[in-house]
């Protein structure tokens, strides 16, 4: 995990004395807020390349600043950033700011060996074509390359927006880059500063990769940007297509195929991509420094290097389950479980009942607990319940408000909130020295976790009218043409969600999560495992057609059907529940505000 950020802006020649770089610790581009954020991500190393470009033909040049964080994850030791090669003298002729992970390149497992941004770098600076060289890359990754042979700054998101980039355009032709955003946090910069949301703030669209064409007309029209597409394969066919990576398979008829089952192709499947998925992000985490945890919390005396935020649903529960078959049997395993002081819920409590024991995820929580702990045994686990009194999320409120820039509803600081708080891993007495934090999102918006996926299966098959004609042939008839357009809209409901994931939630929780110095990993969004759960039909992951009382429920069976394979036969029955209402962050002041409100 790393912070990034970059200037790109058009000077006249004659107010630079030289082309050459500066590689050295003054920070003179970066605001206080926007450097300590930064920072936040990655307190390993800060660093930063200035650059100008070669004279344009009317007199100007585009100067620029990079400027990157690192948190050192990969590789035997720190990697400093800015990646820079140099031409003559000093001057900086390609610069590479990267924020992410290269799980895969072209398909097959990056070494562990090394640091992965670096071996990138070398692949860029040994190619004219840097397209190839970044859509062969898998991973969650952020970017900002300069190539100042070619004259062109590319930047851009992965396929499925898993890490933040956020853009700013000032009306002289300035582009900033960065990985937060500079809006001020009154909490700490006092009363007298800026509103929130004075910069215009947005983010890029995890569509494709960006090229800047440096070698602009004229100053009024320094630039043009233009998108390529993760992939030609699909090039004019896109209606069906989820992030370059295959097209979402819209199938609606079932046929025969019967109701999913525990020896389902499906399941078992779901367990290899899982397994393969886990073992790129969690094997070979380099333990933490010791300076990370506080001296005022209690030492710790084994080796955890990997958390799980954890609610006790399902998802993360099988996460869970399934580090312990490959972690080495002397690691931890931390499980962070949030719970925050409601006061709208504290005052409906019967007296002496703990407000934070009662919050449905905490209850949750412990009851997986206990399942991961019967099923193994061996494993040293660790619940770090996470208590948050209402007067603390009301001290960082502004801070959370300030990351999620540019979103800003009640849904979106509730769920934030929640995130914030679980990130940063801390109880009364404990704190998780993990850097590595898994999350379970994803697994509603590719197996239909959700109850709006339901809803539409429903609202699909109800539009079918059965006709009352008494003859078998023409109701069953009836039966399968509601059943098909179930699944039709069921389809499109989770295209729809697995497409908008980057833009809905991804960016915002990266900035989030990324405060307190850690790095979440999304195991479900994994390349190759979405690009499998798109091809499957949607009856091989949630058959609602079949869904009777006392057996498991059909939203997500085939994850409910794998957890009880693995022995978590009360996690295979948990109930969906969205976070802002397991932690009861939603609705902190009022039970009237609509979580689409805007936050004042």
């Amino acid at each position: 995990m790393c912070g990034i950020h970059a200037v790109i802006e058009v000077v006249k020649t004659e107010d630079n004395d030289s082309h050459k770089s500066n590689k050295n610790n003054d920070i003179d581009t970066l605001s206080p807020v926007l450097r300590s954020r930064l920072v936040r991500r990655g307190p390993d190393h800060l660093g930063q390349v200035k650059t100008t470009s070669s004279p344009r033909q009317d007199g100007t040049s585009v100067h620029l600043s990079f400027t990157s964080t690192v948190l050192a994850l990969r590789g035997d030791g720190l990697t400093q950033q800015p990646f820079v090669e140099t031409a003559d003298g000093d001057a900086a002729q390609r610069v590479l700011c990267w924020n992410g992970e290269v799980w895969r390149v072209d398909g097959a497992a990056a070494s562990v060996d090394g640091n992965d941004g670096q071996l990138l770098f070398e692949k860029l600076t040994a190619t004219d074509n840097a397209l190839d060289v970044l859509r062969a890359v898998e991973g969650p990754f952020a970017f900002a390359y300069y190539d100042g042979v070619g004259g062109r700054l590319y930047f851009g998101r992965d396929r499925l927006g898993r890490r933040s980039l956020l853009q700013q355009k000032t009306a002289d032709g300035c582009l900033t880059l960065s990985s937060v955003s500079d809006v001020s946090d009154v909490s700490s910069v006092g009363e007298e500063s800026e509103s929130f949301f004075s910069s215009p703030w947005t983010e890029v669209e995890a569509d494709g990769i960006y090229v800047l064409d440096l070698h602009g007309e004229s100053r009024d029209q320094p630039w043009t940007v233009s998108r390529h597409n993760w992939s030609d394969d699909f090039a004019g066919d896109s209606d069906d297509i989820v992030g370059g990576l295959g097209r979402f398979n819209m199938a609606s008829d079932p046929g025969d195929s019967g109701p999913l089952t525990a020896d389902a192709l499906s399941v078992q499947q779901l367990g290899d991509q899982l397994a393969a998925s886990l073992w790129l992000r969690i094997l070979h985490v380099p333990k933490p420094p010791p300076t990370l945890v506080d001296d005022s919390f209690s030492p710790q005396d084994r080796d955890t290097r990997v958390a799980v935020l954890f609610s006790g649903g399902l998802d993360c529960t099988v996460l869970a389950r399934m580090a312990h078959d490959l972690l080495p049997a002397d690691q931890g395993i931390d499980l962070i479980n949030v719970a925050f002081e409601n006061p709208r819920v504290k005052a409906h409590l019967a007296a002496g009942k703990d407000v934070y024991e009662a919050c449905p995820d905490r209850l949750t929580g412990r009851a997986s607990l206990a399942e991961l702990q019967k099923t193994c045994p061996s494993r040293a686990w660790r619940f770090l319940g996470v208590n948050v009194p209402y007067t603390d999320f009301v001290a960082h409120r502004p801070t959370v408000v300030a990351l999620m820039h540019p979103h800003d509803t009640e849904m979106d600081l509730s769920i934030a909130s929640a995130l914030y708080f679980a990130s940063r891993g801390q109880t009364d007495t404990e704190e998780t020295p993990a850097r590595v934090l898994l999350s379970g999102l994803g697994a509603d918006e590719l197996f239909g976790g959700y109850g709006r996926h339901a809803v539409a299966y429903e609202v699909g098959a109800s539009k079918v009218a059965s006709e009352a004609s008494g003859e078998a042939g023409q109701l069953k008839d009836d039966s399968n043409a509601a059943k098909n357009r179930g699944y039709a809209a069921l389809a499109r409901e989770l295209h729809l969600d697995v497409a908008r994931l980057g833009r809905r939630n991804l960016g915002r929780d990266d900035r989030v999560l990324a405060h307190w110095g850690r790095e979440v990993r999304f195991p479900f969004l994994d390349e190759h495992l979405v690009r499998w759960a798109i091809a499957l039909p949607v009856w091989a992951k949630c058959d609602f057609e079949y869904s009777e009382e006392g057996e498991i429920e059909p939203a997500k069976r085939v994850l409910r059907l794998l957890a009880q394979k693995l022995g978590l036969e009360g996690v295979a029955r948990e109930k969906k529940r969205a976070i802002q209402f397991g932690a009861r962050t939603a609705k902190m002041e009022s039970g009237r505000v609509k979580g689409t409100a805007r936050v004042v």
